[in-house]
């Protein structure tokens, strides 16, 4: 790997280990000047401070249920030595947003293993100010100056036919030779301000759904219908609309199939949220099966798809 010159980096949020990596991402998450948008630093680090103590133990306690740690940290250093082991251009890192592995120390082991170009990947298929934008910032933030022009950014990959192929691969697994699911391709929601502000996201989400749509049925996979809705809305203000637990109303006796669109690698809001919480909520609301898909992760197929984006953006 030491004649390797070019890095490839793939940017996430992270997840946490343990309680104290809970607290971390949380005080960083809203910290973030792009999450919480108020001018005022001192401001957003007391409302972060107020927050991430308010909401502490009531994360953990989600957390224990999903085995103390987010599958987010092995399944992506899985992918990262699979991509390591494939694309043989590249030498492959990863940066998390709000845990460690943080941008200003794998920099750094850029900078000791003399990458003369970088390829930033956010793993986020659509473009938000939220993800891409807050980690593709934090990451050139701490990159020397001198570095130059020889570092370029991957923005969506939502429309590459490679990982969509993917995506409509693990729809099918899970619905077999059944037509009769509802399928439910579940976002990450936003406050509704962020989009009215020029977010692109939720465009770019209505775009992807209509793509995957038209694959499936170049495929001959059928539903009783296809939806989109966003999940975890927090707080009061006004977010993106339908949201999940409403989409979810319109099932009562019929069978559901949820695909978690706005994630590449599991983590606590696939594991836990759509996979526990809303599994409660669906039986709650008499839906006579519910399904949760996993994201493409590590797989095989998804290295592919890498090299493909990285190839053609």
């Amino acid at each position: 790997m030491q004649d390797r010159k070019k890095a490839l980096v793939l940017l996430n949020m992270g997840g946490a280990r343990n309680k104290d990596e809970l607290k971390m991402f949380l005080t960083n998450m809203f910290n973030d000047k792009n999450i919480l948008t108020i001018n005022s630093n001192i401001l957003r680090k007391f409302i972060a401070f107020i927050i991430t103590t308010k909401r502490l133990n009531d994360a953990w306690s989600n957390y224990e249920l999903i085995g103390n740690s987010s599958p987010i940290n092995p399944l992506t250093v899985n992918l990262v030595e699979k991509c390591n082991e494939k694309l043989t251009e590249y030498k492959t890192y990863q940066v998390m947003r709000y845990t460690p592995p943080f941008a200003k120390d794998v920099i750094e082991e850029i900078l000791n293993d003399k990458m003369e170009e970088i390829v930033l990947l956010p793993l986020y298929p659509q473009y938000s100010t939220t993800t891409t934008k807050s980690s593709v910032e934090d990451f050139i933030d701490f990159l020397p100056y001198s570095f130059g022009k020889n570092i370029r950014y991957i923005e969506t990959f939502y429309k590459n036919s490679i990982f969509n192929s993917c995506i409509v691969n693990e729809i099918e697994k899970n619905i077999k030779e059944n037509s009769d699911f509802n399928l439910i391709f579940s976002a990450h929601g936003l406050p509704q301000k962020i989009v009215n502000n020029g977010d692109p996201y939720e465009k770019q989400m209505k775009e992807h759904v209509g793509i995957l749509s038209e694959m499936l049925e170049n495929k001959g996979l059928k539903f009783k219908s296809i939806n989109l809705a966003y999940q975890s809305k927090v707080g009061p203000l006004k977010w993106l609309e339908p949201s999940l637990e409403d989409m979810l109303k319109n099932f009562k006796d019929e069978k559901v199939l949820i695909y978690p669109l706005s994630f590449i690698i599991d983590n606590s809001e696939t594991d836990f949220e759509l996979d526990i919480e809303y599994r409660h909520i669906s039986e709650e609301f008499g839906i006579k099966e519910y399904k949760v898909c996993k994201c493409v992760n590590d797989s095989d197929n998804f290295v592919e798809a890498i090299r493909d984006i990285i190839k053609n953006s």
